[in-house]
C-alpha cells in the first residue's frame, strides 16, 4: 500500500512540475502560425474574449492538469484571452467568444468545441483519428 501512494504523489507531482512552465503551452503572438506545427504537432486552441473568462480559466486548468498525456499526443496548447491582437490564427479559425479547437498534425480543424474540454475527452478524440492510430501501431 506504501509502494502506491508513493507512486500516485511521484504521478502526481511529475504532472505538476511539468505543467509550471512547460513549453507546449503559450500565448498565442502575431507570428504564430499553424503551418509551424504541421506534422509534428496537434495544435489546441483556445479562445476566450476575457482571461478572465471562466471557461478560459476552467480549460487552461484542465489542460495543465495532465500534461504527460498531451505531450504523449504531439500536443502543443496555443492561448488567446485578448480579441484585439487580431493575430493570424484569429483571423484563420474566426472565434467567437470561448472556443476550444483541435487541430490535427495536417493543418486541419478536427473539433471545435464551445465549452471546456477535459484532457481525457481530447485525448480520445485524438486516439481516434488515423495517424495517432499509425502512430500507436509504431510503437508496439
Amino acid at each position: 500500500m506504501k509502494k502506491i501512494m508513493v507512486a500516485v504523489f511521484l504521478l502526481t507531482f511529475t504532472n505538476m512540475v511539468a505543467a509550471e512552465g512547460n513549453p507546449i503551452i503559450r500565448f498565442i503572438d502575431k507570428d504564430t502560425n499553424l503551418e509551424d506545427f504541421a506534422w509534428t504537432h496537434r495544435p489546441i486552441l483556445v479562445f476566450a474574449n476575457s482571461p478572465n473568462d471562466i471557461n478560459f480559466e476552467r480549460q487552461v486548468n484542465m489542460l495543465r492538469s495532465n500534461i504527460v498525456e498531451l505531450e504523449e499526443r504531439n500536443v502543443v496548447v496555443l492561448l488567446d484571452s485578448d480579441p484585439e491582437a487580431n493575430n493570424l490564427l484569429r483571423k484563420t479559425v474566426r472565434p467567437r467568444g470561448f472556443v476550444v479547437i483541435l487541430i490535427g498534425k495536417d493543418g486541419q480543424i478536427k473539433l471545435r468545441k464551445p465549452s471546456p474540454w477535459d484532457v481525457r475527452a481530447l485525448s480520445r478524440a485524438i486516439d481516434k483519428m488515423p495517424m495517432r492510430r499509425q502512430e500507436i501501431k509504431a510503437r508496439k
